[in-house]
């Protein structure tokens, strides 16, 4: 079961910067999130309320769901929906791999987890990546201020996401049904972009294509219903820090489709910074379990 939910999870999202390269475009950022989300949370909530599916929740966990809508089902994806016009897709999925650092060094933060040797490489090899991946734009003269926002938000999308699984790692504890506490976190998602949306004044149309609405429904169907819940189960299954190794795969099959329809060009130095980001993913991914073992003396 574990390796469905790692391969499901890695082809999902492997495919969905693809498709948030496609709603970049006439309709507002903050309004794209809100139709993803309302339409994702809105199927969920519905459908596990008509089948007495959908678990009661506490003041308390509705309060979380909520921090997890706002972080991993809204400004993250305020970020990367916004990066996109900075950088490609590709580049997008390779910063968001650093995700298995992030959840490493929440899990310092949040679960009391010691700082180690393994977490301090990996990180190193991680920040030497993003610099060989962008080589030739900072040696080039070519590194504009958007190309800097672009990294800038695209990484604080991650931390974002990383936050968001803290949150998960509490609700499995807790025994919490995940479709539930997925639907409900959506919801609240939607909610705060939609508020936002209205405070600022945002449009709330919708570009008629092909393009538009199909990636819009990839990603609120595919994307959101059905890749959050494979991996939230298997962060469950086997931790956060090992489920997030499903981001050392994924930028392969993104880079891949940008290259074939972004143009992406490949230069030895972003081969490099590839193979560093990845590397600094693999030196990570066995840090969890050796950071839970003394917990079980």
């Amino acid at each position: 079961m574990n390796v469905f939910l790692y391969a499901a999870t890695v082809l999902i999202w492997g495919t969905t910067w693809i498709a948030i390269s496609m709603q970049t475009g006439p309709v507002p950022v903050l309004v794209s999130v809100f139709y993803r989300f309302a339409i994702a949370g809105g199927l969920m909530l519905l459908v596990l309320g008509l089948s007495g599916r959908l678990q009661k929740l506490g003041r308390g966990d509705h309060l979380f769901c909520l921090l997890q809508g706002m972080c991993v089902f809204g400004f993250n994806f305020v970020c990367f929906y916004t990066a996109n016009a900075y950088i490609n897709s590709g580049l997008e999925s390779v910063l968001f791999s650093l995700a298995i650092l992030f959840n490493a060094l929440n899990g310092v933060i949040f679960f009391g987890r010691r700082i180690t040797r393994r977490l301090m490489l990996a990180n190193l090899l991680g920040f030497a990546g993003i610099i060989s991946l962008f080589w030739h734009d900072l040696t080039g003269g070519e590194m504009s201020n958007g190309t800097l926002l672009g990294i800038g938000l695209s990484l604080l999308g991650t931390y974002g996401f990383s936050l968001g699984n803290m949150i998960s790692v509490r609700f499995q504890q807790r025994k919490l049904d995940l479709l539930s506490t997925n639907a409900w976190a959506m919801g609240y998602g939607a909610l705060t972009m939609l508020v936002l949306a209205l405070v600022t004044g945002a449009s709330f149309t919708i570009e008629q294509t092909p393009g538009y609405i199909g990636s819009l429904l990839y990603l609120a169907l595919i994307g959101s219903v059905i890749g959050f819940a494979t991996y939230f189960s298997l962060i469950g299954r086997i931790g956060a820090g090992p489920a997030a190794y499903t981001t050392v795969m994924f930028p392969l099959i993104a880079l891949g489709m940008s290259t074939l329809f972004e143009g992406y060009q490949w230069t030895g130095a972003a081969v490099l910074g590839l193979v560093l980001i990845l590397v600094g993913n693999v030196v990570m991914f066995y840090q969890p379990k050796a950071a839970a073992m003394p917990t079980r003396h």
